[in-house]
């Protein structure tokens, strides 16, 4: 095999960031990683995916060896807006260090992340004469950020087609709370979003008795699913939460009582239940005060949890050998793309600190996106091992 070169960590998230990304926009991102990983002996499969009503998105599938074991990393991209530029130190998209930090759009979630894994991955191959001593594969998305339809689930599908099938996948998902590698994901909460819509009668503030007042029956409704809680927590999980994110009436005059009233409400539940039967739980709450009611959901994912096993001991291991410490096996936070991927192989996820990510200066430290890079390249050896 071709002697290969390891790409430095730092240098690769600094020209990954300085692609404007923004979802669901390519950005030149997965020009720079196809050539570096080209360059490492990877086969390089290109994908734009495309849905009536959304934006095409582009992918990038990457992989080399044909044996067992497959290990894949997954990762986005796709960025968020960065939104008032000039609230910026920087230039969002400028991949500036500042001191030991390097700022920019991304650089925590998750080109940062990456950007690691790749040189990780070089570094390995580096070692082993460009022989992985199995199979890794690269999953690299665009919409992760936006609406997740011409990503991960699209790529998945053809993946599964094209008999792509990795025995675990590593998310670099920014987990680390308030160290690097303190936290490895080994699942998420669901998450739900429903808008309820309570009828009433219209009619005139002074004769109440002759209408039916819906923003009452709303208030109350909301006050039963607020009061009572959906569960108390499960093994690896917090209680499931509802939160109220909009109440709407929409009503100009203070003298109409109005005809209908809405809120929306967002579920993050655990793995103690599903979406139908929280919607389930939520209608029973909503029926005790008004039958005249509707509930639209949209489901963004469902609860999973990827058990531990070889890649969590590794990834753990790994994170001792470096870091010295002892990462907690979480589940909190928003969804991921692992929502997806669970449904092909285990899955774990492990990346930077995400005190900054979609913030303004979101920054990263030199040396944290160095020691992530260590992480990464340890737990390939021990999952890899000859």
């Amino acid at each position: 095999m071709a002697a290969v070169t390891a790409p430095d960590p730092v240098e690769l998230a600094q020209r990954l960031i300085r692609c404007p990304s923004v979802t669901p926009t390519e950005g030149g991102a997965l020009d720079v990683l196809e050539e570096v990983l080209g360059g490492l002996g990877f086969r390089c499969t290109r994908l734009t995916f495309t849905e009536p009503g959304t934006a095409d998105v582009a992918n990038l599938h990457a992989r080399i060896g044909t044996g067992s074991p497959h290990i894949a990393f997954a990762g986005h991209t796709d960025v968020v807006p960065v939104g008032d530029a000039g609230a910026w130190s920087v230039d969002p998209f400028g991949g500036k260090i500042v001191g030991d930090e390097l700022i920019g759009r991304g650089a925590v979630d998750m080109k940062g992340a990456i950007a690691a894994f790749v040189a990780a991955v070089g570094r390995f191959l580096e070692e082993r004469g460009g022989d992985p001593g199995g199979s890794i594969s690269f999953l690299i998305t665009g919409d992760e950020e936006g609406p997740s339809i011409n990503g991960t689930r699209k790529l998945l599908e053809w993946m599964q087609a094209e008999g792509e099938q990795p025995e675990m996948c590593v998310v670099g998902e920014p987990t680390s709370e308030a160290a690097l590698g303190d936290t490895i994901k080994v699942g998420r909460r669901g998450s739900l979003t429903a808008r309820l819509t309570v009828h009433g009668r219209q009619g005139h503030t002074a004769y109440p008795h002759k209408a039916d007042n819906p923003v009452h029956h709303l208030t109350r409704a909301l006050r039963r699913l607020i009061d009572e809680p959906i569960d108390d927590g499960s093994r690896h999980f917090e209680p499931s939460a509802l939160q109220v994110t909009s109440v709407d009436v929409g009503n100009p005059a203070h003298n109409v009582i109005p005809a209908a009233a809405t809120a929306t409400l967002n579920v993050r539940f655990n793995d103690r239940h599903t979406s139908d039967h929280v919607l389930g739980w939520m209608r029973a709450r909503v029926h005790a005060e008004t039958a005249a009611f509707e509930l639209a959901p949209h489901i963004s994912g469902e609860s999973f949890l990827s058990p531990p096993g070889p890649l969590t001991d590794a990834l753990g291991a790994a994170v001792q050998a470096v870091l010295g410490r002892t990462p907690a096996l979480g589940t909190g936070g928003g969804t991921s793309d692992a929502r997806f991927i669970k449904d092909l192989c285990p899955v774990a996820e492990l990346g930077l600190r995400n005190a900054t990510a979609h913030q303004v200066d979101e920054r990263t430290g030199v040396q944290e996106l160095r020691e992530l890079c260590a992480v990464d390249h340890a737990a390939l050896q021990r999952l890899l091992a000859a």
